[in-house]
């Protein structure tokens, strides 16, 4: 069965807010290695729309750094399906749309054989977390304070709690701590 990780990055107080997060060389360089432990990312229509086309486009263009060109590259080799009810069609031969029910499809992914899948967003992996389809969790917890935006897991609705184990953890140049939690 594959081993489904839910990997994003966090403030030190809770927001998930792209636009609020560090993002250098190292930080590229640890996703990038992160991306190639899995074959398969899942999306909702909120993060594949931030995340298509525009690293598809990096990849192509290799516009930006060499760590940044890099990860392009690995994200936009990597298939996508992406859970919506509302887009119409998805772009690229990489991606597919998903509109039947999360947990079946979620349950016959994880059948599959191949490598992990990695869960972007805070919508499809909060449901995910309380269907208990999450394995492994990822988060790089960032050395800010934002003060406002979308909180980490505020959706979940739990009825009983999901323990964690941390198996790794490292402080990057910037401060941000990368830190690896297996399910219990």
């Amino acid at each position: 069965m594959r081993n489904v990780i839910y990997a994003i990055n966090v403030t030190l107080d809770g927001c998930c807010d792209h636009t609020k997060m560090i993002a250098d060389e190292e930080l590229h360089e640890h996703y990038t290695q992160l991306l190639r432990e899995v074959d398969l990312l899942v999306f909702g229509r909120t993060t594949y729309e931030l995340m298509v086309p525009f690293w598809p486009d990096v990849a192509q263009s290799q516009s930006m750094t060499k760590a940044t060109n890099e990860f392009a590259r690995v994200f936009d080799s990597i298939d996508k399906v992406v859970f919506s009810r509302s887009l119409k069609r998805v772009g690229g031969a990489r991606s597919r749309l998903v509109r039947t029910d999360l947990q079946d499809e979620m349950r016959r992914l994880k059948q599959e054989r191949g490598k992990s899948i990695l869960l972007g967003g805070v919508s499809v992996p909060a449901q995910l977390i309380e269907l208990g389809l999450v394995d492994e969790f990822r988060f790089v917890v960032q050395p800010i304070i934002a003060g406002a935006g979308r909180r980490l897991l505020d959706e979940i609705a739990l009825d009983e709690r999901v323990h964690l184990r941390l198996v790794e953890s490292k402080v990057l140049r910037s401060a941000c701590v990368a830190l690896r939690y297996l399910k219990h």
